[in-house]
């Protein structure tokens, strides 16, 4: 349950207004000393994005009896170095066969409370398979149930695909990555229309920082369709019963480097004015 109370510190606050300009639900009022306040039926209407406390510019807003104070100060990075860093993201099909550091694991796991989500919804669930033993059981299980696909099954067609698209490849499921992220949406508790959407940003966000971490991703289909099809490779996800998985990316220290971006030049891109 999300703790969704306010207090604000009176000598601090400056009467500025802009928690109550920026509350997306209308949630917030002025009392009669000018204090910020819940209005009537504001604290359902709240869905705890905290934009009240975040926008304050005297830090004298708390959400949910966090200190402001002891939250960092909001920064970006520099646009440039950002858009290289797009322009330089690529998929990565070969990795060092040694685990993902736990600290690097742990840098992730606190990143991901962080990309958005519809309503700001607590809709997601993340599996990290954070080690390669872990990972080579699922490899293993997955190669098995694989070559027990006859030409009568419906995935007939998929295990041609692999055999035909990408002859020769030891793994041509996970590429041989030691470490793997699976996202999963909740059944229940997700905003309609977006149960393929917010599994996506989420993703999207975790390539980006796994990058800034040395780490090499794949945006990886086939591994998704195994996981689906297969009920055995889908448990050793251990994705709780409520969520729905959606996608999985492959991830580790990359064994190979690239030395400059592609060239692109995308036709379809209007700025309508």
């Amino acid at each position: 349950m999300i703790n969704k109370s306010i207090e604000v510190n009176a000598d601090k606050c400056i009467y500025c207004g802009r928690c109550l300009a920026d509350c997306l639900s209308d949630c917030l009022e002025f009392n009669a000393d000018k204090i910020p306040q819940y209005r009537s039926g504001g604290r359902q209407r709240c869905f705890a994005c905290q934009h009240c406390m975040a926008v304050c510019p005297a830090g004298a807003l708390s959400f949910g009896g966090i200190d402001p104070e002891t939250l960092p100060k909001a920064a970006f990075a520099d646009g440039e170095q950002m858009l290289l860093s797009i322009k330089s993201r690529r998929s990565v099909r070969s990795y060092k066969q040694t685990d993902v550091p736990s600290e690097t694991l742990d840098k992730i796991k606190e990143m991901l409370s962080y990309p958005p989500t519809a309503c700001n919804y607590d809709s997601l669930h993340f599996s990290i398979i954070g080690t390669k033993a872990k990972m080579d059981e699922i490899r293993r299980t997955t190669y098995k149930c694989l070559d027990a696909i006859d030409a009568a099954s419906p995935l007939y067609k998929f295990k041609c695909i692999l055999e035909t698209s990408l002859p020769g490849r030891q793994d041509p499921i996970y590429a041989g990555a030691p470490t793997m992220i699976a996202c999963a949406f909740s059944k229940f508790n997700t905003a309609p229309g977006c149960e393929s959407v917010d599994p996506i940003i989420a993703l999207s966000y975790f390539e980006l920082y796994a990058q800034s971490l040395g780490l090499g991703t794949l945006w990886d289909g086939f591994a998704t369709i195994a996981a689906r099809s297969f009920p055995e490779v889908y448990a050793l996800l251990e994705i709780p019963e409520q969520y729905s998985l959606s996608f999985v990316l492959p991830f580790g220290l990359p064994a190979v480097s690239y030395a400059r971006t592609p060239h692109r030049n995308r036709h379809s891109i209007k700025i309508v004015r």
